[in-house]
Formats: structure tokens, C-alpha cells, sequence
């Protein structure tokens, strides 16, 4: 068995590992602020820019579950640093791009890189940390990192575009990435899953891996050409065909990438359940406030990132309380407030008016928003590896990371559906646009309540165990 760190050391591990982890969060807000200008500075054709976002987009989501078993299989400090110099190199590769076709590139290198850092990193976190409040704290503070994420990248975005250039959206990871690689070897210990093999199921890797990304794909252009055209259909039937090949492949194989085994636990079936619409609303929201504030409101960027600081600001104080709650009465009551938080902030913004103003129509949804994001993130994460054997963290962290991500990719796309449709039925006035966002967050909301009633149900009677020996490494430490 592989001894645990000492509890100081046990939070550097953490903070190594979790300024990656937010590194690789950030990048996916910070971009979208600096669209415009690298559109004009570069010159972009319309048609084009989606893939500086999609890019990332579909390599992150489609090599997540492959990034978490080669953690399991081959070490989870090793895979973690694969995928931070990948990204740290992709980064440099971006800011010194001098076409587009250099940046999609590198945008592409960047998401692939951090598929290989979120399920390594939150699988060494759980490794690190024994099941109870330790591990409750720390996922608490993994919740923060992740939920305020996306708000300070749209600040960080505003101030480095204003008064750096965009570049610098790139090159602000290069200090980041440098240091932690610097940190990671003499900080954080190498482990990995004792599952008597080192072998990765290739052709189950390929059919996954190529089904989520087709998926992605499909579900991100799918606003541009239309649900129903015929190549939103071809391509969904096509990621339909892998991911279905990926079953059948993985009931027969010997040695599955995924044991569908794994989900007889019914917490983790839950959370990641639960964690598929959560990333719709998070991600939804995020990218329809911004193009209300910015399109109706006329803000510029650096005031949108300013205003979100309201989310961003409260949202670790609110996963800090999130986490004792869920170590003292379990993760349904706080998962469920966090889901109903979120459900009563979309509503309120179905009401935002044209002509509106941060007091008094946005302020009070954006604190109720930090609420929703912190009380339902944190508890989703931590039931999430409730039960789950160490030798599987690493599969149960891609789980999860790719359930929010596939959500979140869902989420932007039918909120882009909505609001364009209504925009277009309206002659793109903007009211016209107004009321398509209040579509948008209508629908968000449906996933808000959908996911508060399946927390109620999964996760009846659930507790959070003070302490757990059978979690305890298998593989000594290096």
C-alpha cells in the first residue's frame, strides 16, 4: 500500500495540482473574450472563428476518459505531466501564432493537453486524500477552483485584451505551467491502479474517443447548419455508431478501458447523472450572459468580467460552507438547495429586461448564482468518488470531467439554438434577442429541475464516511 502524504504535504499536493486544474478552466472563458479582437487581427473569415473555440472543445471532451485510465494505468503524476507540458507548449505555440490555422491548431493541442491534466490531477487528489472531511475539504476547494473559473477568465480576458493584447491570454499560462511542472516531481507522489496490467484497450479507446469527439463536433455546429439538417444527423448517427461499438467492445474485452461495473455504484452513476446538466446550466449561462450584457446592454468586456466578479468572488466562500455541510449531514440537502439555486436563478433571468441595469436586475442573480455554482458543484464531486476503489480513480475523475463537459457542450449549443431561432423570428431586433435569451435560460432551467429532482432520488440516505482504509493506494509511492 502506498502511505499517505503528511497532512501539510498532503495540501501542496493540492495546490500543485489545482493552479493546473484552474489553468486549464480559464483557458476555456478567457478565449471567448478575445474572439473579436483576434478575429480583426488575424482576420478571420465568419466561418471560421467557432473553431478557435471548438477546437479545444472537442479534444478536451473526446480524450477525457482516455486521459483518466492511461492516470490509473501508468501513473498519475506521469500522465499529469504529459498533459501539462502538452498544454504549457500549445499555450507558447498560440501566442506566437501568426495565422489561424496555427492557433486552431494549437487550440486543439491545448484541449487534448488538458484532457490529460483534469481526471490525472482530481484522481491524485482522491488518491491524496482519504474519504471523509479531509477529502471534502479539498474537493471543496477543487469546487472553487472549478466554479469561479469561468468568471475570472472573463475578467482576466478583459484586462490582458485591453491593455496587453490577446496574446497575452496565451502567454499568462507559460509562468503557470513552468511552475508547476518545477513543483510536480518533488511535491507530488506517482501512484497507479494495481490492475495486474499496463494494457490499454486500443480499439475501445479509438471508438470512445472518436464517438465524443464526433459528438461535440456535431453538437456545436449543429446551431450553424441547423438540427435537422442532414449533416447534424450524419454526424450524430456517426458518434452514435462509435459510442455504441465502444459497448460492445467493452462487454467482450478482457481488459475494458471502462468496467461497466463501475456503475453499480450508485452515487457515481448519480453524480455524473447530475454533472451532464449542471454543465449545461454553468456553461449555458455563462455564455448567454455574456452575449446579453455585451450585445444588449453594450458592455464592454473588461465590465462584463468586472460584474461576474460578484459570482466569482462568493463562489469559494460558498464552496468552503458547502463542503462542511455535506462531511456533517451528506450530499443530497446541499446538492439539492445548490440545483434549486440554480433553477431559481435561471428563472430570474428569464425576466431580464432590454434596458436593464446591474442593480437591480443582474446583482441578486449573480450572488444566487455563486450559491448554485459552489452548492452543487462541490457535493456533485464529492458523491462522485463516494465508494469508488482506488484503483478506479482515475476512470470515476474522466467520468465525471466528461459528463460536464459533453453537458456543457450541450448546454451552449441548444441555448444558441434557442435564442438565434427567436432572434431570427423577431427580424434580430433587440428585443427580438432579448427574448430568445430568456428562451435560453428557460430551458437551462429545465435542467436545473431535472437535476434537482434526480439528486433528490439518487442520493437518499447517502453519507459522506469519516474515514475509508480501503481507499488507500495499492502502488507505493515514488
Amino acid at each position: 500500500m502506498t502511505p499517505k502524504p503528511e497532512t501539510g504535504h498532503k495540501w501542496l499536493v493540492l495546490a500543485v495540482v489545482g493552479a493546473a486544474f484552474f489553468m486549464t478552466i480559464l483557458d476555456v472563458s478567457i478565449v471567448n473574450v478575445a474572439i473579436p479582437t483576434i478575429q480583426k487581427d488575424l482576420n478571420v473569415a465568419e466561418s471560421t472563428v467557432q473553431w478557435m473555440l471548438t477546437a479545444y472543445a472537442i479534444t478536451f471532451g473526446g480524450f477525457l476518459l482516455l486521459g483518466g485510465r492511461m492516470a490509473d494505468l501508468f501513473g498519475r503524476r506521469r500522465v499529469f505531466t504529459i498533459g501539462l507540458v502538452m498544454f504549457t507548449g500549445a499555450s507558447l505555440m498560440n501566442a506566437l501564432a501568426s495565422s489561424v490555422g496555427i492557433l486552431i491548431a494549437g487550440r486543439a493541442l491545448q484541449g487534448l493537453g488538458a484532457a490529460l491534466i483534469s481526471p490525472a490531477a482530481l484522481s491524485i487528489v482522491t488518491t491524496t486524500f482519504t474519504e471523509g472531511a479531509d477529502r471534502n475539504k479539498a474537493l471543496g476547494i477543487w469546487g472553487a477552483l472549478g466554479g469561479a473559473g469561468g468568471a475570472v477568465g472573463v475578467l482576466l480576458g478583459g484586462i490582458l485584451v485591453r491593455y496587453l493584447g490577446w496574446q497575452w491570454i496565451f502567454y499568462v499560462n507559460l509562468p503557470i505551467g513552468v511552475a508547476v511542472f518545477a513543483a510536480t516531481r518533488p511535491i507530488v507522489p506517482e501512484s497507479r491502479a494495481d490492475l495486474g496490467h499496463r494494457r490499454v484497450d486500443a480499439l475501445g479507446a479509438a471508438s470512445v474517443t472518436g464517438g465524443l469527439a464526433l459528438l461535440v463536433y456535431a453538437i456545436s455546429k449543429a446551431p450553424d447548419v441547423g438540427w435537422g439538417s442532414g449533416r447534424t444527423i450524419g454526424l450524430l448517427a456517426g458518434a452514435a455508431v462509435l459510442l455504441v461499438a465502444f459497448v460492445v467492445r467493452e462487454l467482450r474485452t478482457a481488459a475494458p478501458l471502462v468496467p461497466f461495473s463501475i456503475f453499480r455504484i450508485r452515487t457515481l452513476t448519480g453524480a455524473n447523472s447530475i454533472g451532464f446538466l449542471l454543465g449545461g446550466v454553468i456553461y449555458g449561462t455563462f455564455f448567454v450572459l455574456t452575449l446579453y450584457v455585451q450585445q444588449i446592454l453594450g458592455w464592454s468586456p473588461l465590465q462584463t468580467g468586472l460584474a461576474l466578479m460578484a459570482t466569482a468572488g462568493l463562489t469559494p466562500v460558498m464552496a468552503g460552507i458547502a463542503q462542511a455541510l455535506v462531511t456533517r449531514i451528506g450530499p443530497r440537502p446541499v446538492m439539492v438547495v445548490g440545483l434549486l439555486a440554480a433553477l431559481g436563478t435561471m428563472l430570474g433571468y428569464t425576466r431580464l429586461p432590454v434596458d436593464g441595469h446591474y442593480w437591480p436586475d443582474l446583482v441578486p442573480f449573480y450572488v444566487l448564482f455563486a450559491v448554485a455554482i459552489a452548492w452543487s458543484f462541490v457535493p456533485v464531486t464529492i458523491a462522485g468518488f463516494i465508494g469508488v476503489p482506488s484503483h478506479a480513480a482515475g476512470l470515476a475523475s474522466g467520468l465525471i470531467n466528461t459528463s460536464q463537459q459533453i453537458g456543457g457542450a450541450v448546454g451552449v449549443a441548444l441555448a444558441s439554438t434557442i435564442f438565434v431561432s427567436h432572434a431570427k423570428s423577431g427580424g434580430f431586433t433587440a428585443q427580438a434577442f432579448t427574448s430568445g435569451y430568456h428562451w435560453a435560460f428557460a430551458a437551462l432551467a429545465g435542467f436545473a429541475g431535472v437535476a434537482a429532482v434526480l439528486a433528490f432520488v439518487f442520493f437518499r440516505g447517502t453519507t459522506v464516511p469519516e474515514e475509508s482504509a480501503t481507499l488507500e493506494e495499492a502502488v507505493v509511492t515514488t
